[in-house]
Order: structure tokens, then sequence, then C-alpha cells
């Protein structure tokens, strides 16, 4: 009997388009695995007109998907890792990562329009605020929706800049759209979000499932991610906090940047370790932080 997968994702295109990177994947090494797709609407993709702090934060892209894996009505779910939060229902865990896609923030602006002195700058992101305010003197006001949706909003003129995510235009091919101008932001400088660029796939802890995923997983991307969270974890942080996590690994090292606000004091720490040793480090960058706060 051919082993069948449901694989739950959002109706997006970008969400489509990173759920079809897993199934070619999974299939590539397994072909006999027969694999359905199970689109979902989630209330983050239903209200768009709110902050995502004022009705469930990063959850609101996810509770449905988990309630459909402890359930049964689907196997796995494939996410943009910097939308999960970082407790998982018992009994869920993140069984594989992608290759990490460039994770850089991208500031957009109409072809031949750069950025006028206090231009209005679209993102729903603290973290993008607080940073992209370094750079410009901008207001910034909350955008929130799809990546054609933000775009259309950038083309009629309702913000002069948008703040997106690298990975997410060069999954969808806009990365050399001719109608805008791109400037990537140094993820040194301006600190990306927590697995930014990574596609987790979220599953019950399933032995078969796990090994069906290998193919697909990326133990480096798995380091970083896990390296990331860490921190938001000890931070307590969720969808409201202002905060960048970002880490490198080269070699047997990883060197990991944390940016965080708190109060009206903008916090920058880095450090670097050993592979194995790298939820050390996250400990010690926050208590860094604690202890400056």
């Amino acid at each position: 009997m051919k082993q069948h997968i449901k694989i739950g994702t959002r109706k997006s295109k970008l969400a489509m388009v990173q759920t079809e990177m897993v199934v070619d994947a999974i299939k590539k090494a397994n072909p006999d695995i027969e694999i359905e797709l199970v689109p979902m609407t989630t209330m983050g993709d239903q209200i768009l007109d709110k902050p995502l702090e004022s009705f469930g934060g990063k959850g609101a892209f996810i509770n449905e998907f988990e309630d459909a894996m402890l359930t049964g009505k689907i196997d796995i779910a494939v996410h943009s890792a910097k939308d999960m939060p970082i407790n998982l229902p018992k009994g869920l865990s993140i069984l594989a990562v992608s290759l990490r896609e460039d994770l850089r923030d991208v500031l957009v602006t109409r072809k031949n329009c750069p950025l006028p002195p206090n231009g209005i700058v679209g993102t729903s992101s603290l973290r993008r605020q607080i940073q992209i305010e370094e750079l410009y003197p901008v207001q910034v006001k909350n955008l929130r929706g799809n990546v054609g949706t933000r775009l259309l909003k950038l083309q009629n003129e309702e913000y002069d800049g948008i703040i997106l995510a690298a990975a997410g235009l060069k999954r969808l091919n806009l990365q050399e759209d001719k109608e805008y101008d791109f400037e990537y932001l140094d993820e040194e400088r301006f600190i990306p979000a927590a697995g930014q660029g990574i596609i987790a796939i979220e599953g019950r802890a399933d032995a078969a499932l796990q090994g069906v995923l290998q193919s697909f997983n990326n133990m480096e991307s798995m380091y970083n991610l896990e390296t990331e969270r860490e921190v938001l974890k000890l931070l307590n942080a969720g969808c409201s906090e202002p905060i960048g996590v970002y880490s490198h690994i080269d070699k047997d090292k990883i060197t990991l940047r944390v940016i965080y606000k708190y109060k009206d004091k903008v916090i920058r720490v880095k450090g670097t370790s050993g592979i194995e040793e790298r939820l050390l480090l996250a400990k010690k960058l926050v208590n860094e932080i604690l202890n400056l706060e």
C-alpha cells in the first residue's frame, strides 16, 4: 500500500510555491508516495486591517494547521519559519527545514522614485520599523497582506516604500521586476527575523514522516533556526516584541547577532562560539541583553 501524505498550506501564491518545493523534494526521493495538498485559510489571512499582535500574534497563521494535524486531517504543514510561534503544541515539532534562501530584508520603492524625506514606509513589523528609522528619516505605516497586495499598494502610491523579505521576492521571481527599485539591506546591520528565509515543515513526531522528509532537511539551517528560536524563547519574545536574530555558520563556528528594543533603548549584541555550544551562546547573549535593560 502506497504511503499517503496530506500537506497543509496557506492559499497565497508564495505559500503554494514553497509547498511545491517541499512536494518536489519528497517526490524526487520517494516517487511512490501519494501527496495530497490541503489549502487552508488562517485567521491571519482573513484579518488584514489590524496588527498581528492585536489578535493572536504569529499563531494567527499557524493555529488552524496545528489543530488539523492533531486531529489527523493533515499530516504536515509547510510554514515560513519566521511565522512560527516559539511554543508548539504537545505532539508536534519541526520535522525538517529547507536550505536557507537569501535572508535579507529589502526596501522596495517605485522605479526611479527614491524615498523622500519623511516618506511613508509600509511594514507591520516592529523589528523592521526600528531599523528602517535608524537608516532613513521616514514615517512608518502599518502594512499587511500577501506580497502581491503589498506591491499593489506601493504602486497605488499609498506608500513611498515597503519592506519585504528577499526570500519571498526570489521565490516568486519578482526580484528583477522592472516596476520597482530594490535596496537589499545588509543582514549584519538590518538584522532579519529569526528563521527568515527558511521553510519549516511542522508535523506529528512520527518516525515514518521524519524519514520521508530527510531528503528535504538541511542541517545547517536547522542549527540556525534552533539557535535563533532559542533567543526568542529565552526572551519570551512573541510577535509584538521588536527583536531581530541572525546566525551565520562558518565551518565549526556560529556567529549570532541580536537586536532588541526595550522601552526606548535599542540593544545590539553579538557573539561567536562552536556549533556545539550554540544554545549556550544564545543564553549568553540574552543575559547580556537583560543586563543592559
